[in-house]
């Protein structure tokens, strides 16, 4: 092996470790992503402690606490706090926010997981930025400017990840 196939050989490891954390990068951002929006919080009581003995406060003080909790019943793919925003937008019909609200989870966790195992890399790259392209119209329409300058970062990540698709060496179906 010549100094020339070394150095490209070399390249293509780099590249492929390049991808490969990047795959690692998105997918987990798309599952977590998906997870969060099946999150809720509840408040509950609890017996306030005393900093100094670690015991309960002999006077039975109780202080709130809000606690995280993560169940299908709390499911809500667009925030409640941007839903009122989305429903004065005349550009974006009611059904097709309801038929989104419901499809954003399950396909950010779907996206996900075939990324993270490498079931049809491209497709799933591809189908997140189309994700994100839907995402980026909304929020330009409801004028939530950081949000869209967060979604162009992921779309140049999966852009960039696309591109780097061709190192993908640890995949089920690599050619997807």
């Amino acid at each position: 092996m010549n100094q020339q196939d070394s150095t490209t050989a070399d390249c293509q490891y780099n590249y492929t470790l390049a991808f490969l954390v990047l795959r690692f990068w998105l997918a987990t951002r798309a599952i977590l992503t998906g997870v969060e929006k099946f999150g809720a919080f509840k408040t509950k009581q609890i017996a306030l402690v005393d900093p100094v003995t670690g015991m309960d406060d002999p006077s039975g003080a109780m202080v709130e606490v809000k606690v995280k909790f993560y169940a299908l019943a709390n499911y809500s793919g667009i925030p409640a706090s941007l839903k009122p925003k989305f429903a004065n937008e005349p550009l974006l019909p009611h059904p097709l926010m309801v038929a989104f609200d419901y499809m954003l989870g399950p396909v950010l966790l779907l996206t996900g997981f075939m990324l993270l195992v490498g079931l049809g890399t491209r497709l799933s790259l591809f189908a997140q930025g189309l994700l994100y392209v839907a995402l980026t119209v909304g929020l330009i329409l409801i004028r939530q400017d950081d949000g869209v300058a967060w979604l162009g970062i992921h779309m140049a990540l999966i852009a960039f990840a696309l591109v780097l698709a061709k190192y993908n060496q640890f995949a089920i179906l690599k050619k997807w």
